[in-house]
């Protein structure tokens, strides 16, 4: 595989999503405070990232200081969401690298669903998004949760990148925490899990399959399958395209549900359930019950705990009843 290509400037302006915090003297030290967490030297942040090391849990409010900490060490923007199962394995790859390159780079994690604006202003299309701010500039780096070597080389690039550019610092900590126990992982998802991570789909639909035929009520061979699924329905799918067809069709059963997919994997839970409802109301019969179906998977994805479920579901009933 070819060495990735980075540009180093990108076309997003990041400075009106958040006022400019006071700022002290160490510039390389991580100026993001949690909850949890002492605050950096330079006491930059409020409370609601959380510092575990060189990995930092940011929202809108802190994100003055992910531009400012920029300027010194390249910072790494994961964007995720707690539906999102691909985020949950490469979440874990982002964060040994991390480790390992010992405060080459800050990696921030960022809650789609918490902090839409910053996805709008990074113009997150699917998660697992991975982006880059470099001396306050955005950096598209990847999506999905591709395997570890390739994502190392991404990170490599970047730090060439950073370095050509004059940004050499390194982040600062405070005393190691205790590390936690790693937690055991359940045997049976192994390859599941390992298919996902080799880019294989059809073979970790197949293993989470051969779960749920074992055991048919496991809820999370469920939602595993099902986020598999919508990986495999939009994969290949050019997002522009398919939105031009959705607007040119409007009651095509199949182009408003490719939309959905999209949306919903791009973490606009709100706009999949809204175009799905509508064309429930608007059509009947095979069309119609299609539609609620496709709406229906969609809620078990998100999680029938999400309030946006549960609103849509109230939506569906009335436009159904």
């Amino acid at each position: 595989m070819s060495q990735p290509s980075i540009n180093p400037y990108g076309a997003v302006d990041l400075s009106g999503l958040a006022p400019r915090p006071a700022t002290g003297a160490g510039d390389s030290s991580t100026g993001l405070t949690g909850g949890n967490g002492p605050a950096g030297p330079d006491g930059i942040g409020g409370t609601a990232g959380t510092v575990s090391g060189l990995v930092v849990d940011v929202s809108e409010a802190d994100f003055q200081a992910v531009v400012d900490q920029s300027m010194t060490v390249p910072v790494v923007i994961d964007f995720w969401a707690d539906w999102c199962g691909p985020c949950k394995q490469l979440s874990p790859v982002l964060e040994r690298l991390a480790e390992a390159d010992g405060g080459r780079w800050l990696l921030v994690k960022v809650d789609l669903d918490a902090n839409p604006r910053l996805g709008q202003a990074f113009q997150v299309q699917s998660i697992p998004a991975v982006f880059a701010v470099l001396k306050g500039q955005p950096v598209p780096l990847f999506q999905g949760a591709l395997p570890e070597a390739e994502v190392r080389r991404y990170l490599d690039e970047l730090l060439k990148v950073a370095e050509a550019n004059g940004v050499t610092g390194r982040v600062t900590v405070g005393e190691p925490a205790e590390p936690d126990a790693e937690p055991e992982v359940d045997p049976r998802w192994d390859e599941a899990y390992d298919a996902i991570e080799r880019g294989d789909l059809d073979a970790a639909a197949t293993a989470y399959q051969g779960l749920l035929d074992q055991a048919p009520g496991d809820l999370e061979a469920q939602a595993g399958l099902g986020q598999v699924e919508l990986l495999r329905r939009t994969q290949g799918l050019d997002p522009q395209a398919a939105r031009q067809a959705a607007a040119e069709r409007p009651d095509d059963v199949a182009a408003q549900t490719a939309v959905a997919d999209l949306d919903l994997l791009g973490g606009h839970v709100e706009d999949a359930f809204a175009r799905l409802l509508g064309l429930v109301r608007r059509l009947s019969g095979a069309e119609r019950d299609a539609a609620r179906t496709h709406l229906v998977e969609l809620f078990e994805l998100v999680g029938n705990q999400d309030e946006r479920v549960a609103k849509a579901r109230t939506s569906l009933a009335n436009a159904l009843f």
